[in-house]
């Protein structure tokens, strides 16, 4: 697949969404959860979504329950808990698995294009190598995600230009949006 517009997905209303729809536009496209750690990260999603959406830029929430059952709910219960206690008004799409022989085609596309390059510095990054080293201490050699709020940012073109581990906040993404604007 040459770029993310040749897939197609399903809204959390189970609705097809075309991928092409979005031509033109500077995505972010996140694997979610609403009871992780990382969660408070919706505010900040939605943060840059507000202050670019005008500009062509969208963020795209690809809910997920396969780290640690961090996102149990159904679809209709997490487009609720991310409106209520996050203000999210991004398109969310249906839960989904990103790895694995069940996971959703974008993603298995987006981690072939950006694969896993470690999760940088400081005490966060520390602790989930910690973690994901006890269960596998090979996991850093698999390009696949490898926690919630992994991020990958796509240009006007549909081409992944850019990928940010969960250890990377939404407001440190602003430059590298702001380039592909």
């Amino acid at each position: 697949m040459d770029n993310i517009y040749q897939f197609s997905t399903q809204n959390g209303r189970g609705e097809t969404v075309k991928m092409e729809d979005f031509k033109g536009q500077v995505l972010l496209i996140v694997n979610t959860a609403s009871k992780c750690g990382f969660t408070p990260q919706y505010d900040g999603l939605e943060e840059l979504y507000q202050k670019y959406k005008d500009r062509g830029f969208t963020v795209l929430g690809f809910p997920c329950d396969q780290f640690g059952h961090q996102e149990p709910g159904s679809n209709e219960e997490i487009a609720e808990f991310c409106r209520l206690n996050h203000g999210v008004t991004f398109p969310l799409m249906a839960k989904s698995d990103v790895n694995g022989e069940n996971a959703n085609p974008i993603f298995a596309w987006l981690y072939s294009k950006k694969p896993f390059q470690g999760f940088g510095s400081g005490v966060k990054a520390f602790m989930m190598d910690k973690m994901l080293k006890a269960k596998d201490s090979t996991y850093a050699k698999n390009p696949n995600i490898k926690w919630n709020f992994t991020k990958f940012l796509a240009d006007k073109e549909g081409n992944v230009v850019s990928r940010f581990e969960p250890t990377v906040e939404p407001k440190d993404i602003e430059k590298a949006i702001e380039e592909q604007l």
